[in-house]
């Protein structure tokens, strides 16, 4: 299989699923990169003092708010970054995450780090909802934080990858009636999976994803029609695995050029070390994450 090959091959051996979706056994490094995340996280929320814990939600899930740090006008409300954690949609949490927020907030973003509740307990279009609940949360409450509820973009890494994919074509209308057609309109996917199907059958994941046929067909945005509205840019490591790659490319030929215009494939980065780059000057993912904030070089 190659990049370029589009389609998923269905009868792939639970092996070589394995050598493409399990990240932990490619990256040999990565239970000591997760150790680091958690304790960054916490060094940031020390650093950053954020309000912790604010339920949302009709699932009494908590969320981070981090309020306006930068060199911003008081009297001007700053653009808003929700970023979704990964970890399959079985594992990680919000705390470990604060560290991947640090340095859009110190550039005069405000951001929102929500958690969900894992599977097995819930299934992935249940976690889908919560996010949605999380992103209609914050719409209406960030202001008060200082942030500019007309002006968000929603991001994500690996399993909120794909959810942020999801909001890029919520019905937001039918999850509240109050709430704008087109609330998100901007999205930064990072190293997402946009089809559920190949997961079916991935030893180490299916037995707490138990990904059914509706699942598959409720949330891969992959096979949905092409969203209405937005931009959503997609970014994935060049050492990540073929079917990654494959997710990314599909998504981008799916939903066209004028829903997705950038599609990049980040050189030396692997599934884990891409994420971490949203805190290094001058890297390709940041300045993503820059351009669609609005925040320009003298904000930062």
């Amino acid at each position: 299989m190659t990049t370029t090959n589009l389609a998923f091959i269905k009868d792939s051996s639970a092996e070589w699923l394995e050598t493409q979706y399990n990240n932990r056994k490619r990256v040999p490094e990565a239970a000591g990169l997760l150790d680091r995340w958690a304790a960054e996280s916490a060094a940031t929320r020390a650093r950053l003092k954020p309000g912790t814990a604010l339920p949302y939600g009709s699932w009494g899930e908590k969320l981070d708010v981090f309020g306006v740090t930068g060199r911003r006008s008081p009297r001007q409300r700053a653009p808003v970054f929700v970023f979704i954690h990964g970890g399959y949609w079985r594992s990680l949490t919000r705390s470990d995450h604060s560290f991947a927020v640090e340095a859009l907030v110190k550039a005069g973003a405000c951001a929102v780090v929500p958690d969900y509740t894992l599977c097995p307990t819930v299934t992935i279009p249940d976690i889908a909802r919560q996010i949605a609940e999380a992103v209609a949360w914050t719409y209406q409450n960030i202001a008060r934080y200082g942030g500019d509820p007309q002006h968000m973009v929603v991001a994500g890494h690996s399993a909120g990858g794909h959810l942020t994919a999801m909001m890029m074509g919520c019905n937001w209308q039918q999850l509240d009636p109050a709430l704008p057609a087109n609330l998100v309109t901007k999205g930064l996917s990072i190293s997402g999976l946009y089809d559920l199907a190949p997961l079916q059958n991935v030893p180490f994941l299916k037995g707490d994803l138990r990904i059914t046929q509706d699942h598959i067909d409720r949330a891969s945005p992959m096979h949905w029609a092409r969203p209405t509205h937005g931009e959503l840019h997609l970014a994935v490591g060049g050492d990540e695995s073929e079917e990654f790659l494959r997710h990314q490319a599909a998504l981008a030929q799916a939903w066209g050029d004028m829903r997705v215009p950038v599609a990049k494939v980040l050189p030396g980065l692997h599934h884990f070390n891409i994420v971490e780059t949203l805190n290094q000057p001058g890297s390709v993912l940041q300045g993503m994450a820059l351009d669609l904030l609005g925040l320009s070089p003298t904000s930062r």
